[in-house]
């Protein structure tokens, strides 16, 4: 039994104490709750939506609290070449979520805002449903400029951001009341982008520490860059006297009001994403303790319809209770080979179909899908392409499944995309290389459990968790990867998979150079070999995947961490 599990039983079922009490509001700019509804851009919101579907499995009881993002984050369209263009997403809300009758007005630069919600319920294993409120501005009483507020993720300028936390955080905490939630126990905030409800509280109780009592944030960003700030001149002309002086100094940095300053002013509980995580934060911000609840993702929401199949007949209950997958030891090594090449052929037929790639079912394939940005280095892979192509001569046949979308305004992420284009178009004679349009949950999960080798590059320390070589896992897919994240903990070498780098390389930044050479060198010597030369002990890799880091890299024991350490305190 591993420690979570023994400290969790140290408690006679902790989520049992909760039940009867008011509930657990949790806050997250994006939820990815269901692959229709487009409310969600990546990483964040996945897991977002993967721990509201844990908490109705384990009955936790849970309020979920978004915005509407009606246009969604964005359509991808890429030409032959490889440039993306950003198109709204046609989503027909009332298909999906149910307009509720509750209103609620906040004020943004002094102006009535009035809002709304729409009611999405996940409905947990076991029948315990939780209800998630989609909040929308979108309303004949608000002028343009409001209506838009809601309509598109991460979209417009500073200001818009910066208005959309204030529906977010302040209209969130309202609607919650309004809607007859009027004892929360915690108010969760999956990151800081709902910091400003922490405002609204302490103008309910006026009272620093009353209000600690009853939050919890969670930080998924390893880099000062990447969090939410605002000038401090115009963050009180748009939020008004909620802004207190008195805190003012508290919750700056560099002259702005800084979102992650003040979730943290404000939280009794507070935890990085992986346990190097922790460790990055606590370093970016020594004045505060800071926990660590590594990522995990929804079992029965990733693992395929092959390996569904295969768990069900071998390990009953594994749907509630993801450690049972444990027991993946004792499964036959051709039966999940057989359900491997079952994901697979899904796979390569959908990317055959749609691209007319010409795959094979039976060439080693490699896939790389998240975020195209640059530190997750999507080139390291075709960095070398006559490298590559001598390493597909010599050992085997390779194919590569590309996939995800570069932020609107990220430049070097869309340069990214162009470069595997270009070099797609360069080797497919002796690689096969494609890359799948507009990347999402269902694309998500093709990939992830149709791949044999999961691939992420990032460079250290900017990799907070990571969850797709997680959902890989629970398919039997092996990782390959840069050792951050939550791979420190997940990567025993050649076992679960591979890291990339030198050894112990973890408290160093990346170097592409050393990390190329390494990378190409496992391909070519170990992973590859094994593959085609040794395929009993690339099943028993499959199998320890499934065995080892899917039994442990999931939200129900994500969630039992919360529920135990920020939560039931």
């Amino acid at each position: 039994m591993n420690e979570v599990c023994k400290n969790y039983d140290k408690v006679k079922n902790p989520i049992s104490k909760l039940q009867g009490k008011p509930k657990i509001a949790y806050f997250s700019m994006e939820i990815g709750i269901d692959e229709h509804i487009p409310t969600y851009s990546g990483g964040l919101g996945i897991l977002a939506g993967d721990t509201i579907k844990s908490c109705a499995d384990l009955n936790v009881p849970l309020v979920g609290i978004t915005l509407l993002s009606e246009k969604g984050y964005f359509y991808q369209k890429l030409d032959k070449e490889g440039n993306q263009r950003e198109l709204p997403i046609n989503f027909s809300v009332s298909n999906f979520l149910k307009l509720l009758p509750t209103r609620t007005i906040i004020k943004i630069e002094d102006r009535d805002v009035f809002l709304r919600s729409w009611l999405y319920q996940y409905r947990g294993i076991n029948g315990y449903l939780i209800p998630v409120f989609f909040l929308d501005s979108n309303i004949n009483e608000n002028d343009s400029r409001d209506r838009n507020l809601t309509k598109y993720l991460y979209g417009g300028d500073n200001k818009y951001r910066l208005a959309q936390e204030i529906i977010l955080g302040i209209g969130g905490v309202r609607m919650l009341k309004n809607l007859g939630y009027t004892t929360i126990d915690k108010y969760h905030m999956n990151e800081g982008h709902a910091a400003l409800g922490t405002l609204e509280l302490y103008k309910e109780f006026n009272n620093v520490e009353k209000v600690r009592e009853q939050c919890v944030f969670t930080t998924h960003t390893p880099v000062a860059a990447g969090h939410d700030q605002f000038d401090i001149l115009e963050a009180k002309h748009m939020i008004g006297d909620l802004l207190p002086e008195s805190i003012i100094e508290e919750i700056k940095f560099e002259d702005k009001l800084n979102m992650t300053r003040l979730a943290l002013f404000f939280s009794h509980y507070i935890n990085g994403v992986a346990k190097k995580h922790k460790e990055i934060s606590q370093q970016m911000f020594p004045g505060y303790s800071i926990q660590s609840i590594t990522n995990g993702v929804h079992a029965s929401t990733w693992v395929s319809k092959p390996f569904q199949n295969l768990f069900d007949e071998h390990i009953s209950g594994w749907h509630s209770d993801p450690y049972m997958l444990r027991s993946a030891f004792s499964i036959n090594k051709n039966e999940i080979w057989k359900k491997h090449l079952d994901a697979k052929k899904i796979l390569i037929d959908f990317v055959n179909d749609r691209y007319n790639v010409g795959m094979n079912y039976n060439d080693f394939t490699i896939g790389f899908a998240r975020r195209q940005t640059e530190y997750k280095r999507p080139e390291l892979l075709i960095s070398d392409p006559e490298r590559l192509k001598e390493i597909a001569k010599n050992v085997g046949p390779i194919q590569i499944i590309y996939s995800g979308k570069a932020h609107p305004n990220d430049e070097t992420g869309k340069k990214s995309i162009k470069k595997i284009f270009d070099t797609m178009k360069s080797i497919n004679d002796s690689i096969k290389i494609t890359f799948i349009h507009n990347y999402n949950m269902t694309i998500g999960k093709i990939i992830t459990a149709g791949v044999d080798l999961w691939l992420n590059t990032p460079r250290r320390p900017m990799e907070a968790s990571g969850t797709s070589g997680m959902k890989a896992a629970h398919n039997g897919v092996p990782q390959f990867g840069t050792l951050d994240g939550w791979w420190i903990e997940g990567c025993i070498e050649n076992i679960t998979g591979w890291s990339i780098g030198p050894e112990k390389t973890e408290d160093d930044k990346s170097d592409d150079e050393i990390d190329k050479n390494d990378l190409y060198n496992k391909l070519e010597t170990w992973i590859i070999p094994k593959f085609y030369n040794d395929r009993d002990n690339w099943i028993r890799t499959m199998r320890s995947c499934i065995a080892i880091n899917a039994s442990f890299f999931n939200t129900n024991r994500m969630v039992q961490q919360y529920v135990l350490n920020a939560y039931f305190i």
